[in-house]
């Protein structure tokens, strides 16, 4: 079966959440999960597992720890998710992206031993999409057997079809209101959820953060005898005399990032026993966070599993790390004025990652005291008017994209929101079209970047047109629906 195939069929797959009106919502349950890895072989006992849970920061964290692990020789293994472009990116081994032609055989393989399942009462309902993509990236990680894998949670922790895994080590980034339907309204609900990722006897690398969040894994990690590695030796110090720019000011903390906090791209750390510089691709503040994650987890893979992994290989690791969307920048070239425009990309898909990118592009943009446009889009579970009110206001204008799920958030509702802050807004009727507009009015305004953020399926989208139009004429667009004016 072909490649294409194996994504129409991968597409029509139930959800995971139930969206629209009628749908019944599906049973989160690491028995069918297992029950399925079961009749495939139980591959992910194949290899070790490093298993990452949060709210922010996961892939982030995944990306860089992976990058680390590849560094220091091992063959590595890597599952994210969601993906930008296609979902062969969730699937990784060294940084490579699983072919067309293993997706499908993986993907096929999947599919007949669930249908079988099906049949034979062993499972109520076919896998879903994301335990089949779970399933191939086990399939795939064991054929040949990698030396260890590195898995992002999809959503909470205790029932995400990654939790079947045994992990060396649990992760917990940042966690904050998120997936309130699903894991509860509280930092205390969504805490517990998340914890579920731990094991007795296990290890929990994490950070300080929400007071809530703190207490639930304490508890959880007391409770079953965990043993826990903070990551706080491997943030930014406070003496700038450590940083690569001695006039830069100090690092900030996780709390001001919705403030000032000059982010700085290059710092050092000490990290088993020798000082390295940390010099991460990642730009903004808040990938401090993340880094100093993958730093303490490749650190304690050293010292209790015995990994050959230096700190050499961590910084080279660190260097290495592609993980894009994430305050990217992408220009493309007017061929005919050759004038580059420059655009950001960023995955911000919730208020805290709103107040990141806001930190972030202020870090990036010191010299401006506004932002040009903003295109925007985001999912209808995600607070539209609280993440308006963080973004919008920076911004001369914000041109409202349509993005390709059933779960978009109603254009009405975006622009409302838009309203509600003040900020002029245009409602485009194509990703393509609100590129357009963009690009007219940076040429009025040329200093001014554009920002592209809200969801993966707009940033995604975005992304992959602006590459393959990379030295493509622009052509503007006229029609929009105008709520003020532009500037």
């Amino acid at each position: 079966m072909s490649y294409q195939s194996a994504i129409d069929h991968l597409a029509a797959m139930a959800p995971e959440l139930a969206t629209q009106t009628g749908q019944t919502r599906r049973k989160f349950s690491l028995e069918e999960v297992a029950t399925l890895l079961a009749a495939l072989g139980n591959p992910h006992r194949t290899f070790p597992s490093v298993l990452i849970a949060g709210t922010n920061g996961k892939g982030s964290t995944a990306a860089t720890l992976a990058s680390i692990l590849s560094a220091s020789g091992l063959r590595t293994g890597l599952y994210t998710s969601p993906h930008l472009a296609r979902p062969n990116e969730r699937i990784r081994i060294d940084g490579v992206e699983i072919s067309d032609a293993e997706f499908a055989e993986e993907f096929f393989r999947v599919r007949a031993t669930g249908q079988k399942l099906v049949e034979e009462k062993k499972l109520a309902q076919a896998p879903s999409f994301f335990e089949t993509l779970t399933a191939m990236a086990f399939l795939h990680f064991a054929e040949p057997a990698i030396e260890i894998a590195v898995l992002e949670v999809g959503l909470g922790g205790r029932l995400d079809a990654t939790n079947v895994v045994d992990p060396l080590i649990s992760i917990v980034t940042d966690i904050s209101l998120d997936h309130m339907e699903w894991l509860g309204s509280t930092i205390t609900d969504i805490a517990r959820e998340k914890a579920g990722i731990l094991r007795a006897g296990g290890t929990l690398v994490t950070l300080p953060q929400h007071p809530e969040a703190n207490q639930v894994l304490g508890e959880v990690a007391i409770s079953l005898s965990v043993l826990g590695v903070s990551a706080v030796p491997y943030m930014p110090s406070a003496d700038p005399h450590l940083w690569a720019n001695e006039n830069a000011d100090p690092a900030p903390t996780s709390a001001q990032l919705a403030r000032d906090g000059d982010e700085q791209h290059s710092y050092k750390v000490e990290v088993l026993g020798q000082v390295i510089e940390v010099a991460s691709p990642l730009r903004g503040a808040h990938q401090h966070r993340n880094t100093a994650l993958a730093i303490a987890a490749a650190a304690e893979l050293a010292i209790s599993h015995g990994f050959p992994v230096t700190a050499k290989s961590i910084a080279e690791g660190i260097r290495r790390t592609h993980w894009p969307a994430r305050l990217e920048r992408v220009s493309i070239e007017d061929p005919v004025t050759h004038r580059r425009t420059e655009f950001i990309l960023d995955v911000a898909h919730n208020p805290a990652g709103a107040w990141a990118l806001r930190a972030g592009l202020r870090d990036l943009l010191s010299s401006r005291q506004h932002l040009g446009t903003l295109i925007f889009s985001c999912l209808r579970d995600k607070p539209v008017v609280e993440m308006a009110h963080i973004l919008f206001p920076v911004f001369d204008q914000v041109i409202f994209a349509p993005i390709n799920s059933t779960r978009a958030t109603p254009m009405r509702d975006l622009l409302a929101a838009a309203a509600s802050t003040g900020t002029p807004a245009f409602a485009a009727s194509s990703v393509n079209q609100a590129i357009e507009l963009a690009l007219e009015h940076t040429t009025a305004h040329p200093s001014s970047p554009i920002v592209i953020s809200g969801s993966v399926y707009l940033v995604g989208d975005a992304r992959t047109r602006l590459l393959d139009r990379s030295t493509a004429t622009v052509t503007p667009n006229q029609n929009a629906e105008r709520v003020g004016q532009l500037p």
